[in-house]
């Protein structure tokens, strides 16, 4: 199978450093096959034999704690998990530019939030959070700690041009 992993928050502002060589050189002594990262900000895709997407973010996880000792939370997609988070962006009327998408580790229960955010709107689809923000992502209210206070679970957010990117990676293996 081909997964795309995308972890949170390493490499952001000098803290929790994970060089994408290294990290490569790790998945491949998991018995990886195949991986390449793409940026510095921890999105990967790469062959597995394994078929339990949330035992390989735990073994991804648990392997850079031991190696770097810090936690990453780690979200595992399949293919076509992520073809189906691409189809179902509701802002297609809009400047995708200031448009991306936050994963959720679970899929939430409550789907209304309420919040003053302005212009910038968001509708939660299965594990999926859409966000179109016009003023741009470093003004937005709608944060990963936002989201992850209010449904209590991980959250990780990728632009579209890294949403792309990763589904070319993916389907070029």
């Amino acid at each position: 199978m081909i997964y795309i992993a995308i972890l949170r928050g390493i490499n952001v502002s000098g803290s929790k450093k994970l060089p994408m060589a290294a990290f490569r050189e790790l998945l491949s002594k998991l018995g990886f096959e195949d991986v390449q990262t793409y940026i510095q900000s921890g999105n990967v895709v790469f062959r597995s034999a394994k078929k339990n997407q949330e035992e390989l973010g735990d073994l991804i996880a648990k392997a850079i704690k031991k190696q770097y000792d810090y936690d990453v939370p780690v979200l595992v997609k399949t293919i076509d998990q992520w073809k189906t988070a691409i189809a179902n962006n509701p802002f297609t009327e809009t400047d995708i530019s200031k448009q991306g998408i936050t994963f959720l580790a679970t899929t939430p229960e409550e789907t209304t939030i309420e919040i003053d955010s302005k212009d910038d709107r968001f509708k939660i689809i299965n594990s999926e959070i859409y966000l179109d923000c016009p003023g741009g992502f470093g003004r937005t209210k709608l944060t990963n700690n936002f989201f992850e206070r209010k449904l209590k679970t991980q959250a990780t957010t990728r632009n579209w041009k890294t949403i792309y990117k990763l589904l070319d990676l993916a389907e070029s293996l």
